[in-house]
């Protein structure tokens, strides 16, 4: 299988090298290349999942931080305020 993935040969003249059939070094060779998403850059169906639920995650943990942010400097500006009333 790797001869094939490897070296870039075809499976047929691969197999015929082994002994084997071409229709059984192509299932693998094309098992191997589901397993490693070959390279090409595509998700398969898990992947997408999880990639989905954390851009979700990450969407959700933004607008939290967003959320203290503001709630940060507004208890930071009462406070100002409110040591500004103190002094006086």
């Amino acid at each position: 299988m790797k001869l094939v993935i490897n070296t870039g040969r075809p499976i047929a003249t691969v197999a015929r090298e082994l002994g084997i059939t071409e229709q059984s070094l192509g299932r693998w060779v094309n098992a191997y290349r589901a397993r490693q998403g070959d390279g090409d850059g595509a998700l398969n169906e898990t992947d997408r999942a999880e990639l989905l639920r954390l851009r979700k995650e990450n969407s959700e943990l933004k607008m939290d931080r967003a959320f203290l942010k503001k709630a940060s400097l507004f208890f930071a500006q009462e406070a100002s305020d409110t040591n500004e009333k103190r002094s006086r």
